[in-house]
C-alpha cells in the first residue's frame, strides 16, 4: 500500500507538461534574490585587480548556492506531480528557505552568514528526506535518500563555516558547496547502493525546457528591474536617457539571440531525446552561465546609466563587456547542445567584444555598451540572415541519443 501511495507520487505520461502556478509563484522570490546577487556585485566594484577578482568569487559562490536550490526543485517538480500535496509542500518550503537566502545574501559572508546557512543546510536536506518519506516503500525512495546523505555531509561545513572564525568562513564554503556540486555531477553515490545520475532520472522533458526557459526570463526580468530602478531614482535626467535606451535594446537582443532555434525548439529536442535526461543535466549547467551571464552584464547597465559620460573604471568592463560574452559563450553551447553545431555568429561576437574591451574601455560608458549593443545587433542579424529562406531546422543534438547504465532511475 505504501509503494502505491509513492508511485502516485510520481510523474506519468499523461500528466500535464506545462508549468504550475505554484512553480510560478515561487519563481517570484528568484526576482528578488537576484537583484540581491546584482547589488552585491555592484558593491565589489570599489575593489580594483586582484581584490575585485576575489569580490566577484565570493558573490558568485552564494550565486552558485541559490542556483543549485532552484535548479534541484525544478528537478523534483519535473519527476515528480507537482500537483500532490507533498509536493506542494516541498514547493513552498523551498520557496521560504530561498527567499530567506536572498535576503541574507548582500551580508552572507559576514554578519548574516547564520541564517543564510541555515535556510540552505534546511533546503537542501529537508526536501529529500520530505520526499522520501512520501515515496513510502517504493524503490525510487533511495534517490532523495542519497541527496540527503550527501547534503548532510555537506551541512557540516556550512555550518561550521558560518558558527566558526571569519577567515575560515570562505574556505568553508567553498569545499561545503564542492561537496554539493560533486554530489550533483557524480549522482550523490552512497556505498552498497551506487548513484543515481540526475541525467538518468525519469523526467518530463518539455517541462524542464519551460522552466529554463523561464529561469532565462526571470533573468531578464532582473535586468529590467535594474535599469528601471536606476534611470527613476535620483539622477534621473536627460543625460541618462541614452544609456537607459541601450540598455534596454541589450537586453532586448539577448532575448532575441537566445530564442533564435535553438532556445524555442529546447522542448521540441527533450522530447524527441530517448533519454531526455542527459541533454536536460547538460542544459542545466548552460542555463547557468547563460543567466550568470545575464546577471553580470545587469550591473554594467546600473554603472552606466548612472555614470553614461563619466571616466569608466578598467574593472567596469568585467561587467559591461563581459557579461555579454559569457552570454554569447554559453549561447554557443546552447546551440550545440540542441543542434551538434555551433554558428559562426556566436563566435565572431565574442571574439568582437574580446578584441573591443581595450578600445572601449578608452571612451564614456555608454560608448562601451553602444559597442557592446553592436555586436549584439551584429549576431542577431547573421542569425536572421542563416535562417531566412531556409525551412524551419529541427533538433539533432548528440545528447540523449541512446541510453547509458544508469538512465533508469
Amino acid at each position: 500500500m505504501a509503494a502505491e501511495r509513492g508511485a502516485a507520487l510520481l510523474r506519468r505520461r499523461s500528466s500535464s507538461a506545462r508549468t504550475t502556478f505554484l512553480e510560478l509563484f515561487f519563481d517570484l522570490v528568484f526576482v528578488f534574490a537576484l537583484t540581491r546577487v546584482s547589488q552585491r556585485l555592484l558593491d565589489d566594484l570599489p575593489a580594483t585587480g586582484w581584490a575585485l577578482v576575489g569580490a566577484t568569487g565570493r558573490t558568485l559562490l552564494l550565486f552558485l548556492a541559490l542556483w543549485l536550490i532552484w535548479m534541484i526543485t525544478t528537478w523534483v517538480t519535473s519527476r515528480y506531480e507537482p500537483q500532490r500535496g507533498v509536493i506542494q509542500l516541498v514547493v513552498i518550503g523551498s520557496m521560504f528557505g530561498s527567499l530567506m537566502l536572498g535576503v541574507a545574501l548582500p551580508k552572507a559572508l559576514e554578519e548574516r552568514a547564520v541564517p543564510f546557512a541555515v535556510a540552505y543546510v534546511a533546503v537542501m536536506l529537508g526536501r529529500p528526506l520530505i520526499v522520501a518519506a512520501a515515496l513510502g516503500g517504493h524503490p525510487r525512495r533511495l534517490v532523495p535518500l542519497r541527496l540527503a546523505a550527501w547534503a548532510a555531509v555537506s551541512a557540516v561545513p556550512w555550518l561550521a563555516g558560518a558558527l566558526g572564525p571569519d577567515p575560515l568562513r570562505v574556505p568553508l564554503w567553498v569545499l561545503a558547496l564542492t561537496v554539493d556540486y560533486v554530489g550533483l555531477f557524480t549522482g550523490w553515490p552512497v556505498p552498497r547502493f551506487g548513484a543515481a545520475p540526475a541525467r538518468g532520472w525519469l523526467i518530463t522533458g518539455e517541462h524542464l525546457a519551460e522552466r529554463y526557459q523561464q529561469i532565462f526570463l526571470i533573468a531578464l526580468g532582473e535586468s529590467i528591474l535594474v535599469i528601471g530602478i536606476t534611470y527613476s531614482g535620483e539622477d534621473f535626467s536627460g543625460r541618462g536617457a541614452g544609456a537607459f535606451t541601450v540598455s534596454f535594446v541589450t537586453i532586448a537582443l539577448l532575448w532575441r539571440i537566445y530564442f533564435h532555434r535553438a532556445g524555442d525548439l529546447l522542448a521540441v529536442a527533450l522530447r524527441v531525446a530517448r533519454s531526455p535526461g542527459r541533454l536536460g543535466a547538460s542544459a542545466a549547467v548552460t542555463h547557468l552561465f547563460i543567466v550568470l551571464g545575464v546577471l553580470t552584464a545587469a550591473v554594467g547597465y546600473e554603472l552606466v546609466i548612472a555614470h553614461p559620460y563619466g571616466r569608466g573604471e578598467l574593472g567596469w568592463l568585467l561587467f559591461v563587456v563581459g557579461g555579454p560574452a559569457l552570454f554569447l559563450a554559453a549561447r554557443a553551447r546552447f546551440e550545440y547542445e540542441i543542434f551538434a553545431r555551433v554558428s559562426v555568429s556566436r563566435v565572431l561576437g565574442v571574439l568582437l567584444l574580446v578584441l573591443l574591451a581595450p578600445l572601449l574601455a578608452r571612451g564614456a560608458p555608454v560608448l562601451a555598451l553602444s559597442g557592446v549593443a553592436g555586436v549584439l545587433a551584429l549576431v542577431a542579424l547573421l542569425d536572421a540572415l542563416r535562417s531566412r529562406g531556409r525551412p524551419a531546422e529541427q533538433p539533432a543534438s548528440p545528447l540523449g541519443r541512446e541510453r547509458r547504465p544508469g538512465d533508469v532511475e
